[in-house]
């Protein structure tokens, strides 16, 4: 959106519901720049003590106490495990949403030392590509040696292993993730990881070297400061390997008509400005440069901070694409970290937002950039409205949103604060956002284990579920992520996927899940069915269910399976591990939990 380019100024160069009605006889498809002041240097707030949170109000909140519960369980985790809404009742909401806001304070040894299986998951980024070299590279490697003679048997086998160790690390990291959910006492910390990780979307396919920056993206960028200050956090993800490479800023060059800090390759006309900082020792060119890539400079204004309507132009795009020139990845031998080359960077002048960067500069540019975007009142209501609508519900009040702003700013981006504001406000009890959101297929089937109390899967088959339900972690090709709103995920057909999902759970077809981890089942296999579905009811649903899902589970009779056909998407194939398989069969207790994982209470959050 155009706007009025205020007079310039310098920036100081020494500081671096929608309701969704699903019913079982017909699916519906739901259907002015803010001035950096002073130039006090930035201290991340990973490691600070945590400003303390302001006193809570239940005036309000239209919810009674044991919906408030399932209210804040289905949001602030991925739904309740057994056990797990009379604790919080016992502790009081408002405690435990503060405990959570505090995840260094939460013991988690047990699923630390899940993760510890996983190695892969635990590398550097360099180790990781020392051990699984990229299949392309070694195919090349091979093609090269032969001299242009065809690949030999051995050659073969090498780039199969290659591809499996690459496959590997992807796998790995998809595995943790889904058991992390599944499993971590540091609940909300989870939910605000999944939060980031789709804000900040990266894909796994985007080729060449991108599988081994996943790990470090999800544990180095955005676990530690997804509920620190956003600023932090912003920083981290400009300097990751997975966005540079994600959104081409590595290879990111200053045109030929711009100076730059060093003499390129080659000469072209560039000249060294006096005084700049000299090429950094032993980089090597991969190659002849491309010149500037707006990719991620557009993305950063438009998806990560300001919002499509957040007050930018063009200019501003191809500006702060120019600040972020030289802003690339070390190679392997270097580490593979963020590394700033002087002589791709464009060091002349640049005006960002109204905002001066002055000529000669380096990395502060791009550093300057975040400051200008972590703090602008756009970027403090997009991140708000995008929590209030994660948290409150599809279509938050303006209201709501003008308040975590409002608390964005005032705390410069604190994120912990903002979601203080949010969950403890009227609007986030309001009976209007009860069970308002429907669930993503990621949130369908971690809800569904840790409502079973599954073990985690230490196999990749539950991720590849998640991704035949319609969202592979890591697989959005777009930069925008998965949608949040309801709408997006609903049709017939995923309607189907859900209830069969659910039906395969209690059929015990998904790794971990059994019945005999579910308290109280044992009793309950021998009780009456009207026993059955009052106890799954009140473990699975919260005590309550339709007059319609009640005849369902006391029949064990449901419409849309009613011609036996599994939507092609869910059917058994030997050579698809994610497929499900059938349930048909299923009867008795087995039956009724199946039945309820699928009903519309459980679907919706």
């Amino acid at each position: 959106m155009p706007i009025t380019t205020p007079r310039p100024r310098p920036v100081c160069a020494t500081r671096g519901a929608l309701h969704l009605h699903i019913t079982f006889a017909i699916a519906l498809g739901a259907t002015a720049s803010l001035a950096i002041a002073g130039c006090a240097s930035r201290s991340p707030s990973l490691h600070a003590t945590a400003s303390p949170l302001p006193a809570a109000s239940d005036a309000g909140r239209d919810l009674t106490a044991d919906q408030q519960v399932l209210q804040v369980v289905n949001r602030l985790a991925f739904g309740p495990r057994p056990g797990e809404a009379a604790a919080i009742r016992k502790m009081g909401v408002d405690r435990w949403i503060a405990r959570q806001l505090d995840p260094s304070s939460i013991d988690d040894r047990q699923t630390d030392a899940f993760v510890a299986r996983f190695p892969d998951y635990g590398e550097p980024i360099a180790d990781l590509q020392r051990g699984a070299p990229e299949p392309n590279k070694v195919a090349a490697g091979r093609r090269k040696a032969a001299n242009g003679a065809p690949m030999t048997a051995a050659d073969s086998v090498a780039v199969r292993d290659a591809r499996r160790a690459a496959n590997r690390v992807v796998q790995d990291v998809q595995i943790v993730r889904v058991a992390r959910a599944e499993m971590s006492h540091r609940e909300l910390q989870e939910v605000m990881t999944d939060f980031w990780l789709n804000h900040f979307s990266v894909y796994d396919r985007k080729g060449g070297p991108m599988r081994y920056y996943l790990p470090s993206f999800d544990r180095d960028v955005i676990r530690p400061h997804a509920l620190g200050k956003f600023r932090d956090l912003l920083g981290a993800v400009a300097k990751s390997p997975a966005m540079l490479f994600y959104l081409d800023n590595w290879e990111s060059a200053a045109d030929s008509t711009e100076p730059t800090l060093a003499p390129r390759p080659g000469g072209g006309g560039r000249q060294q400005l006096a005084g700049a900082t000299a090429t950094a020792a032993g980089v090597r060119p991969r190659r002849r440069e491309s010149g500037l890539n707006e990719n991620y400079g557009r993305e950063l204004l438009e998806l990560h901070t300001l919002g499509v309507d957040g007050g930018y132009t063009q200019q501003d795009v191809i500006n702060v694409a120019r600040a972020l020139t030289g802003w690339s990845i070390a190679r392997p031998e270097e580490g593979s970290g963020f590394r700033f080359r002087p002589r791709f960077h464009d060091a002349g002048e640049k005006i960002v937002l109204g905002h001066v960067l002055p000529p000669g500069r380096g990395v502060e540019d791009g550093e300057d950039v975040l400051d200008i975007l972590a703090r602008h009142p756009s970027t403090a209501r997009y991140i708000a409205r995008k929590l209030c609508q994660r948290f409150a519900g599809d279509a938050p009040s303006p209201e709501l949103v003008a308040r975590a702003a409002e608390t964005f700013t005032r705390t410069d981006g604190d994120i912990r604060q903002v979601v203080w504001t949010i969950v403890t406000s009227p609007e986030f009890y309001a009976r209007a956002a009860y069970r308002s959101k429907v669930k993503s297929p990621f949130e369908v089937v971690v809800s569904s284990l840790r409502a079973v109390d599954a073990a985690p899967d230490t196999s990749p088959r539950t991720a590849q579920i998640i991704a035949r339900m319609g969202e592979p972690i890591f697989g959005h090709q777009a930069p925008d992520g998965y949608p949040e709103t309801g709408e997006s995920w609903m049709n017939t057909g995923a309607i189907l996927n859900r209830i069969n999902f659910g039906l395969a759970v209690a059929a015990q077809r998904v790794p971990g899940a059994t019945l005999d981890r579910w308290p109280g089942s044992a009793a309950l296999m021998t009780a009456s069915r009207a026993v059955q579905v009052d106890a799954v009811v009140t473990s699975i649903l919260g005590g309550d269910a339709s007059p319609d899902t009640r005849t369902i589970l006391l029949s064990g009779e449901h419409p849309l399976l009613a011609s036996g056909d599994a939507p092609s998407g869910m059917k058994s194939s030997a050579a698809d591990p994610g497929a499900l398989g059938s349930a048909a069969g299923l009867q008795g207790l087995a039956q009724v939990v199946g039945l309820a994982l699928g009903a519309p209470e459980f679907q919706r959050r």
